[in-house]
């Protein structure tokens, strides 16, 4: 696990609402408190749909933003927030593949972005799930560095705490 400190909130919400920056990531859960809590379960009731087609477990991002977004935006911020992503499971297994090729993709439970704004400070915590026990932290400093390295990418200024 690691922390970062968002530095520049105005940049960091945009690429949090405003872009595709975290589109691909899976949406696990959320809470919003503004003149209400509204809280947000990222996952996909399958029953809900008409189609055969296979569907993944939680929606991605890019399904829920710009309700996110229309609960957040206006003349004053947030009393508070938080979300919870997780890398897609193709990505998962891609990231496996490059940097712990002995793991089995199926005992990874995810790898996660906690993103937390407090009404004051914005924070992102990585953290990792295995569905077994493993002392092997392989997988989680690989994580720890994507995170590192999409974030300079992106351009989002952070400090690590």
């Amino acid at each position: 696990m690691i922390a970062f400190s968002l530095t520049n909130t105005k940049e960091f919400m945009s690429h949090l609402l405003l872009s595709d920056t975290f589109d691909h990531f899976s949406f696990i859960e959320g809470e919003i408190v503004t003149f209400n809590t509204f809280k947000i379960d990222g996952f996909i009731q399958k029953e809900f749909f008409d189609t055969g087609a296979e569907l993944p477990e939680y929606s991605p991002w890019k399904n829920v933003r710009e309700f996110c977004f229309s609960v957040i935006k206006g003349k004053r911020a947030p009393l508070s927030f938080r979300f919870i992503f997780s890398l897609s499971r193709n990505n998962i297994r891609r990231l496996i593949s490059q940097s712990a090729p002995g793991l089995e993709p199926d005992s990874v439970q995810g790898l996660y972005l906690n993103i937390h704004f407090d009404g004051g400070r914005l924070t992102c915590i990585t953290g990792t799930s295995f569905k077994t026990f493993t002392i092997d932290k392989t997988l989680e400093h690989a994580w720890e560095e994507m995170v590192e390295k999409f974030l300079r990418q992106k351009h989002i200024e952070f400090e690590k705490m």
